[in-house]
């Protein structure tokens, strides 16, 4: 393949009215059948939808959809250029190409001797050289400036560099050292620094500052308050070489702060802050976990890769995954996504999603430069089950708003109490039955009736008792969070997230609007300086910049 040349379909198949047109007619079909119609129909529905791949079963039965509808949703992703989309994404073609970058992070998951020879010896040094370090400090042969052996490790990052280790270590808590504590901070609200240091010893702690550039300005922020505070407690500058590393390519500028060079691990410019957790981004990761089980993370993920380039589209998961994002919002008309892990370890996971997913498809300008005339992406939000059941699926079941949601569940647990595993599976399974099944008027009044509720009482409240039902939910099953299990977890939506972005004609490797916030943050602390500055902001703004110099003084 000429990965150069690379291009995806000839025109946006949203913008193909016949096509569009045909997939309504295909909802306002099944909507006269429902959930239970379906099931009612086939018995075997499950069998025929669901699939397996890398220790995840994805059953996606309880969508309101059927062979018919499907098929034209995989003639659409045909349409789009999907079978060749994903082995040029694989093989590292071009497709950031608003910022003329490869889109390359799943080649970190691959093996030493598989890695393409253009950036296998890198690859391999970097990664080498991190498990290395990682499994020195874990064995406590990393010492700080005193000789005390470090067994505290701060993250600072933001977004990317700080979302997926935070998540990936909190999920993969069951495999860590029970020696090293790990924190993260991101926030540049003084307060999240400040709280973190609180926690920690001068002398036993090492920072990892986590930026590519070494110039993103929270991170930098935060990382000058930790060296102010290491430095105060240590009196000596070069206690900073023993008590940071860095991920960065910024080599002039981690020298100036103190880091020694062997310290810093570089990324690289084909990776994505949302997709870096496979880098030395995920230091802390290994750090918490060991090298040999970081390798497994990356095998999860390298499993969900191949699945993902081998499996034919009607049995491709993350293609099933991303075609019924696409039928949800484009033909459901759903505004939202939900993400509810009934899995504790995943508490993280769906804010970690939520970058992965609204950063990536948050577009309104396609591939080609022309405006997006359809709807790209969804609100995602979430939480664990079963605390979520207590606070908002209320509004899953008989709120207006249609919310399709993606149950996570474990069969197994690492921890004793095997009956509370099998409640918390129970009321995953109860949440997506209720969803798809509600109850309607008439088996309300009867339960009522059962309870000898007179016909007064009945007729007033029956009706706010009812549940419309067939509210689509996907649910997917694995044997218990391990490093491999996450691995494909991450890669799964990584390329559900990507599937999208084809069938919408848009970049999803760039991100402007992140950028733009970042340039205007700069420009308004500059006439905050300078407050001669402030007449060039507009009104809005310059009265909030006055009064938080009034309330400085």
């Amino acid at each position: 393949m000429d990965t150069s040349t690379f291009q995806f379909c000839s025109g946006p198949v949203l913008a193909d009215a016949a096509r569009v047109e045909g997939l309504h007619l295909h909802r306002k079909r099944l909507e006269g059948i429902g959930l239970k119609g379906l099931f009612a129909q086939d018995p075997d529905r499950f069998e025929r939808m669901h699939v397996k791949a890398a220790d995840l079963l994805l059953d996606y039965s309880k969508n309101l959809l059927d062979d018919a509808a499907l098929q034209d949703l995989l003639a659409l992703a045909e349409a789009a250029g999907l079978q060749q989309a994903i082995p040029a994404l694989l093989d590292g073609a071009p497709l950031n190409h608003t910022e003329k970058r490869m889109a390359l992070h799943t080649a970190l998951r691959l093996r030493n001797d598989e890695l393409p020879s253009s950036i296998a010896s890198e690859v391999v040094a970097v990664r080498e050289r991190m498990l290395a370090t990682a499994d020195r400090i874990r064995a406590g042969q990393w010492r700080g400036h005193t000789g005390k052996v470090i067994n505290t490790i701060v993250n600072i990052g933001v977004g990317g560099s700080d979302l997926g280790p935070m998540m990936a270590v909190h999920a993969l808590q069951d495999f860590a050292a029970n020696d090293i504590t790990l924190h993260f901070v991101s926030n540049i609200d003084p307060a999240h620094i400040s709280q973190t240091l609180a926690q920690c010893h001068p002398d036993t702690t090492l920072f990892i500052v986590a930026s590519k550039t070494f110039t993103t300005l929270e991170t930098l922020a935060n990382a000058n308050a930790a060296r102010e505070w290491l430095l105060s407690a240590l009196q000596d500058e070069q206690a900073v070489s023993r008590h940071f590393l860095a991920v960065s390519v910024n080599l002039d500028a981690t020298s100036r702060f103190g880091i020694a060079q062997e310290n810093v691990f570089p990324m690289w410019d084909w990776v994505g802050g949302r997709y870096s957790l496979w880098s030395s981004i995920g230091m802390s990761i290994a750090i918490a976990i060991g090298s040999t089980q970081f390798r497994a993370f990356l095998d999860g993920g390298r499993a969900m890769d191949q699945h993902f380039r081998t499996a034919p589209l009607a049995a491709n998961m993350p293609v099933l995954l991303g075609l019924l994002g696409v039928w949800h919002v484009n033909v459901l008309q759903a505004q939202s996504q939900a993400i509810i892990a009934y899995d504790q370890n995943l508490l993280h996971f769906p804010t970690y999603l939520q970058q992965l997913d609204m950063e990536s498809n948050g577009k309104s300008v396609q591939r080609n430069g022309q405006p997006v005339t359809w709807q790209t992406g969804a609100v995602l939000w979430g939480g664990v089950g079963t605390n979520t059941q207590h606070s908002f699926h209320q509004l899953f079941h008989q709120g207006t708003p249609l919310v399709p949601v993606d149950f996570l569940v474990a069969t197994n647990s690492h921890h004793p109490h095997a009956q509370q595993q099998a409640q918390l599976f129970s009321n995953c399974l109860a949440q997506s039955q209720a969803m798809m099944l509600g109850r309607d008027l008439a088996s309300v009044q009867a339960e009522m009736r059962s309870k000898n509720v007179d016909e007064a009482t009945i007729a007033a409240v029956a009706p706010h008792r009812v549940i419309p039902g067939d509210k689509p939910s996907n649910t997917i099953v694995y044997q218990t969070i391990s490093p491999a299990v996450l691995g494909a977890l991450i890669a799964l939506y990584e390329h559900k997230v990507f599937v999208q972005s084809v069938i919408w004609n848009i970049n999803p490797f760039d991100q402007w609007g992140v950028e733009l916030g970042k340039q205007m943050s700069n420009d308004i602390l500059d006439a905050m300086q300078a407050p001669d500055k402030i007449k060039r902001l507009d009104a809005s703004t310059q009265a909030l910049v006055n009064l938080f110099l009034k309330g400085q003084r």
